[in-house]
């Protein structure tokens, strides 16, 4: 399940929460907790320990910390707790407001899981004849580049346009078979590319572009990006892999709209010199991973699509980056 947060709220008492959704779970802080039940903080990591004590849970898969970086850049760990200490707090206090969020957590999960099978659902019944369309035309594209008459040099040209036509396809074939890669492939410890670093990207570009607001920052939200794709939960990174760090990258910086105009271009400058920076952009051969027409088709495909296909686009940018990464 993609994380998701919900705003949890007790309308009588005007009390709101943000709860985080993440491993088909929620996840609250023990402030959130006290707030939740109406009880002190100290109170509530008291039946936390007694739970835990007791062997009614484990600490070990029901609680997890989160590294938060403030504005002035200090870090520090919050610990996080997961619905069945959640439920398990709210028994033991055994207040109104524990019955209410478990009939209301109980509920939203169980939609969750629902919407999550009719959708799939929906989705499989609607691409069943388009998919073995697909499969159709990828056949016969290999077909043809197999012919004896494409070998020759004066079909070169032919020859290598359609297999880059079939790599596309196979890539769409992924897409439809929900084959998508999910993840990367390199685990290697990140370069980190620092913000003053982007901006002096930022400036060097502005030199090429006559209007005089490229580049202006509308708010704090490239900031955000940049800082967003190093953070970690849990005492591990939230994107592990470099291909992950890089499709994130480029989908906040385009989705943000952190700058007065240009953000396709400075989001795609920024995830080249990340790619760059941590030795993906090349490969072996010397050929880019990322020709300049994929990286514009997939700028804008992050820019068109909606919120809810967020996964979908960070999968179709980490599969083309995992198709040139042989290792």
């Amino acid at each position: 399940m993609e994380n998701k947060i919900e705003i949890y709220r007790i309308s009588e008492a005007e009390v709101a929460l943000e709860v985080r959704f993440e491993q088909d779970s929620c996840w609250l802080t023990q402030q959130q907790m006290a707030l939740l039940f109406e009880q002190t903080k100290q109170n509530v990591s008291l039946h936390i320990n007694n739970c835990f004590r007791e062997g009614e849970l484990s600490s070990a898969t029901s609680v997890k910390e989160s590294l938060t970086v403030v504005a002035d850049g200090r870090k520090y760990k919050t610990k996080y707790y997961n619905l069945d200490v959640v439920i398990s707090v709210g028994y033991r206090v055994k207040s109104k407001r524990g019955t209410q969020f478990r009939q209301w957590a109980t509920r939203r999960l169980r939609e969750y899981l629902l919407e999550g099978y009719s959708i799939n659902e929906k989705r499989l019944a609607e691409r069943d004849l388009e998919v073995r369309h697909l499969k159709t035309g990828i056949s016969i594209l290999k077909r043809v580049i197999a012919l004896p008459e494409l070998l020759s040099d004066e079909a070169g040209a032919s020859r290598d346009l359609l297999a880059r036509f079939a790599e596309g396809l196979t890539l769409l074939d992924d897409y439809d078979h929900q084959n998508l890669d999910q993840q990367g492939k390199t685990r290697r410890e990140t370069v980190v590319v620092e913000l003053p670093e982007y901006r002096r990207l930022i400036e060097e570009m502005r030199v090429e572009h006559t209007s005089e607001l490229f580049g202006l920052e509308k708010d704090d939200g490239f900031q955000s990006s940049v800082r967003q794709i190093h953070q970690s939960f849990g005492g591990e990174d939230v994107y592990p892999t470099l291909e992950e760090k890089a499709a994130v990258l480029l989908y906040l910086i385009v989705k943000n709209h952190s700058f007065v105009d240009g953000n396709k271009r400075i989001a795609a400058a920024c995830f080249l010199h990340f790619l760059e920076k941590n030795g993906l952009l090349v490969g072996p051969g010397g050929e880019l991973n990322i020709s300049n027409d994929a990286l514009a088709a997939v700028t804008l495909f992050i820019a068109v699509s909606k919120p809810e296909e967020m996964q979908t686009v960070k999968q179709v940018v980490i599969s083309m980056l995992n198709r040139k990464n042989p290792s």
